[in-house]
């Protein structure tokens, strides 16, 4: 397979979640800021976004969430999500539908507002409110983990948003166990390649 991702973003969580599962793929650096970056991830996704998915037989996947899901269902033993039929997958569904659906679009349009022909008080607007998302799933979160006792990819997504702004030091100050989350994952040393190369 081979994975279109940009160094520092979503796409880490993939390489995240491959790395857990045991998945060997070819990554395949982009800029999806650059022109080029763009033509090539076009060829593949219409959102010209990381990641992109191309796996062995043409087929292509897109959204972090949705290949995370079909890597729990392919290589189960990972123990990436709570199996079906297990009381905490309510949650973990919940939360990871948050996470991309509430948090995630926060950086979509607060990064580049000119493009949605606003000024930069947007970006000040969802940085704010993101800010406000993270300290409500402070209060939903115990530790160790996400979903408590158990390791899930919520966790995977907690250490690499926990880069993105506000940064790890506000999450130190405001959010003390989604860092701590975020720390204890990348102690897994399964993951040291990923976060080298993504985050280092």
């Amino acid at each position: 397979m081979q994975l279109y991702a940009t160094r520092g973003c979503g796409s880490a969580i993939v390489e995240m979640v491959f790395a857990i599962a045991g998945v060997t793929y070819e990554r395949i650096e982009v800029d999806y800021d650059s022109d080029e970056g763009r033509a090539i991830l076009l060829k593949f996704n219409p959102l010209a976004q990381v990641p992109t998915l191309v796996m062995d037989d043409g087929h292509v996947m897109t959204e972090s969430a949705a290949i995370a899901l079909y890597i729990d269902e392919t290589v189960p033993t990972a123990g990436l999500a709570p199996p079906i039929g297990d009381p905490q997958r309510r949650d973990f569904l919940r939360w990871l539908t948050f996470i991309v659906a509430a948090i995630y679009p926060t950086f979509t349009y607060g990064d580049a507002p000119a493009k949605w022909g606003l000024d930069k008080a947007l970006t000040t607007a969802t940085d704010a409110h993101r800010e406000g998302l993270w300290r409500y799933l402070e209060t939903v979160v115990d530790g160790p983990w996400f979903l408590g006792a158990r390791f899930s990819v919520l966790d995977l997504y907690v250490a690499a948003m926990t880069h993105w702004r506000p940064r790890r030091a506000w999450f130190q100050a405001n959010c003390p166990t989604l860092y701590g989350i975020a720390l204890s994952v990348e102690q897994d040393l399964r993951l040291a390649p990923v976060l080298a190369a993504n985050f280092s």
